[in-house]
Order: structure tokens, then sequence, then C-alpha cells
């Protein structure tokens, strides 16, 4: 049995090896907003494990055992919040905190009747992946919109920034999961984005842009 504060490391390693292979223990600090020194007691006791790979001052990866784990716990989250929203009516905004907790339950027997009640869904309000039992999900081809050129159309499928304040901001803007979004032009001083979205017209910052995914 794996402590909640080990589910949390295993989970922030993987979030972070998919835009880095070799985990260093500063992400990981910054991440979890501890000190180093913290992070390098857990990564030796995750090592006596055997749960990730760490050789000092060379990174972390995750091992078979590792990743499998951190998967679940992702799985879990995700389906949680599918279920807060989609079952009692939260907000897509209000639901992160308490999958936080919700996903370090351990019964996976629950899980999977969540999941067969909710009649397997593929993902998650945010428009993140939801893994089946085995660990496999799917993903969207996304792209932030600020990677878009004039005149690209796209339909938004997913957010970087799981933020309350963020997603507080684009259910104000209307900018939500599914939502069809013409870029329309480019401001070059600030690189802002002027987006069409059905009959309405709408300046976004370069961050936003960054932090709203779409597919083409």
């Amino acid at each position: 049995m794996n402590t909640l504060a080990e589910e949390n490391y295993l989970k922030s390693i993987y979030h972070l090896s998919l835009n880095d292979e070799n985990v260093s223990t500063n992400q990981l600090a910054a991440l979890l907003n501890t000190k180093a020194s913290s992070v390098t007691d857990m990564l030796k006791k995750l090592a006596d494990k055997t749960l990730i790979n760490y050789t000092p001052y060379q990174g972390v990866t995750l091992t078979a055992a590792g990743e499998k784990i951190a998967v679940n716990i992702i799985r879990k989250h995700r389906l949680w919040e599918f279920f807060l929203v989609e079952k009692l009516s939260f907000k897509w905004d209000e639901v992160h905190e308490m999958a936080e907790e919700m996903e370090h339950i351990s019964s996976n027997e629950l899980i999977d009747r969540l999941d067969k009640f909710m009649d397997y869904p593929k993902y998650d309000p945010h428009g993140d992946p939801i893994p089946d039992s085995d660990g496999k999900f799917k993903l969207h081809d996304l792209k932030p919109v600020s990677a878009i050129e004039v005149n690209t159309c796209g339909v938004i499928c997913g957010v970087r920034d799981h933020s309350s304040s963020f997603l507080q901001y684009l259910e104000k803007q209307g900018l939500t999961i599914g939502k069809k979004i013409t870029v329309n032009d480019i401001i070059e001083f600030d690189r802002s984005m002027i987006l069409q979205m059905e009959n309405k017209t709408l300046q976004i910052s370069r961050e936003v842009a960054n932090n709203l995914l779409i597919t083409i």
C-alpha cells in the first residue's frame, strides 16, 4: 500500500514526463510547492519500492509498476470529475479539488463499477482522456490555439490550465468544450488573437491561447 503523498509524487512524475522523459528534482519541487530536499527524500523511498528509476542529478523516470499506479490514480481522478459534473451537476471549475481527494480511494472494484455506471466515458469534463481498466486511453490530436494560423477553424477539446480562475474565465467567454472557433487575426503587438465563435467575436491573450486546446 502506498501513501497519499507517494501517490501524488507518482502522478506528478507521470504528468511531467509527458514533456520531459527525465524529470528533475527542481521540476517536482516547483509543481508540488515543496523543498528540493523533501523531494529527494521521497524519491529515495519510491526508488526503494522500485516504483521509479532514480539517479541523483540525472533525473527520475517511472518504472512499469510506478506508471501503472500513476495511470490508475489519473483514471480515478478523471472518472470522479466526470461523475461530479455529469451526475451531480457541479461546474467544471468546481471539481478538481474534490477529485484530488477521491482519487486516493483504494477500491478498484468501486472505480470499475463507477466506470460502468457512467457507460465508460472516454474524456473528462476538461477534455482529458480517461484511462480504461487496463490503463489504455485514446489521445486527441490537440494543438494550442496559439499554434494556429489565421483563418484556421477548430473545435475546443481541452485545456492545459485546470485552475478555477482560468476555467471560470473560459466559461464567461463561452469558450467551452465542443465549441467551434476560427482564428480571424493575430495582433502583432502582443500576439493576442481575435477569434470568431458562432456570431461572437472576441480577443484572447497569448497566455489564454497557449492554454486552450483544439482539434482541427
